[in-house]
């Protein structure tokens, strides 16, 4: 379990790593190309790469803290502190999106003055190759560790692909003197990554506003309890997320005439039941005696 903690945080801060590295690279080119080309689609691009090295470097930091292990003060450990940092890459991006759509919307007013370059093409097909690698990385890693640090630049990463495809687009249009189609992309662009930063930011909110667990994990835990034929009745399930896991709080009823010992076995066997599911962190049981009138046979 703790072998997996800890691979879980070096697989993050290396994809940390990698983004910052693959969106420096990108955001040197994208901006040389696109402002002396003059492409208002490219520029958000290359806005874009700004915004995602924030993302990375945000979750590499974030991704350092929630690896602290607890301590006196934070009993339950600094996990959250993905959520945290998830929530300010989140309102980057959408600060980002409002600064692009008023320059989209300018050119598209004023008229666009794109100057076609070659330049943009290579650009635009580097961009697609680097961000296609770094999305396949992200996403293997995302799948097999569950980490919304990783789902951020996951999402980033298969943004920029689709942003930049309709980058090129808009590049190979202005041959034909297509030039409306560029501001009309920069709009896009933006747009899609204000989506993206709602989205993130509700699901880090949620979070951090202690969301509780959902009801496929709580029928998992249900299932789990039945096993057990000396609890009489569930009296509450409630749960807390302590960074991608949670903490589970159980009142169970069993027979009155069972000793203290045997009720407290029975819990002890039970908090170690749930603890072994994946999005389970601790169990904590609390036992009551059962009183017919008050409780419901599960």
């Amino acid at each position: 379990m703790k072998e997996d903690t800890e691979k879980r945080y070096k697989v993050t801060n290396k994809v940390g790593i990698l983004g910052m590295v693959g969106n420096i690279f990108l955001l040197v080119i994208k901006a040389c190309v696109g402002i002396t080309s003059k492409s208002q689609a490219m520029i958000a691009d290359s806005i874009n790469s700004a915004g995602d090295i924030f993302a990375s470097l945000m979750a590499f930091i974030g991704n350092r803290i929630a690896s602290v292990p607890n301590d006196e003060n934070h009993n339950f450990g600094h996990g959250k502190a993905e959520y945290l940092f998830s929530l300010f890459i989140a309102i980057s991006m959408i600060l980002v999106s409002v600064k692009t759509i008023i320059d989209a919307i300018t050119t598209l007013i004023n008229g666009s003055e794109l100057n076609f370059s070659w330049w943009l093409v290579i650009v635009c097909v580097v961009t697609i190759i680097v961000k296609i690698s770094l999305y396949i990385y992200t996403k293997i890693a995302y799948k097999k560790y569950k980490n919304i640090l990783l789902e951020a630049n996951m999402e980033d990463h298969r943004n920029d692909c689709i942003i930049t495809t309709f980058t090129l687009i808009s590049a190979l249009l202005s041959i034909r003197g297509i030039h409306w189609f560029d501001g009309i992309v920069g709009i896009g662009i933006s747009l899609w990554i204000c989506k993206t930063g709602i989205e993130i930011f509700i699901e880090s909110y949620n979070i951090l506003m202690d969301v509780s667990i959902d009801n496929k994990t709580k029928e998992t835990i249900l299932d789990v309890i039945k096993t057990y034929k000396d609890i009489k009745a569930v009296n509450n399930i409630s749960s807390t997320p302590v960074g991608y896991k949670y903490i589970i709080f159980i009142v169970i009823s069993v027979d009155g005439n069972m000793t203290t010992f045997e009720s407290h076995k029975l819990a002890d066997k039970l908090e170690n039941s749930i603890a072994k599911l994946d999005d389970v962190y601790k169990a904590i049981v609390h036992v009551e005696p059962f009183i017919e009138s008050k409780n419901e046979n599960i």
